[in-house]
């Protein structure tokens, strides 16, 4: 749900993963592979893309 979710926002927003990556503060491929469901990711780094999208962390897990 996570992944796709993600995915959803960021496309909402038009922003490429490049631009998420930057505003959230992480790295483009470690959020590449959050996205494809290949990486594991901290309640930290969730609440950081969830900053940097303007979106309530729940939003993204639910």
């Amino acid at each position: 749900m996570l992944a796709r979710n993600l995915r959803v926002f960021r496309a909402e927003h038009g922003w490429s993963q490049e631009r998420l990556a930057h505003e959230a503060g992480l790295n483009r491929t470690y959020l590449s592979a959050v996205e494809r469901s290949e990486q594991n990711i901290s309640v930290d780094n969730i609440a950081r893309l969830a900053d940097a999208m303007g979106v309530e962390a729940w939003l993204l897990i639910k």
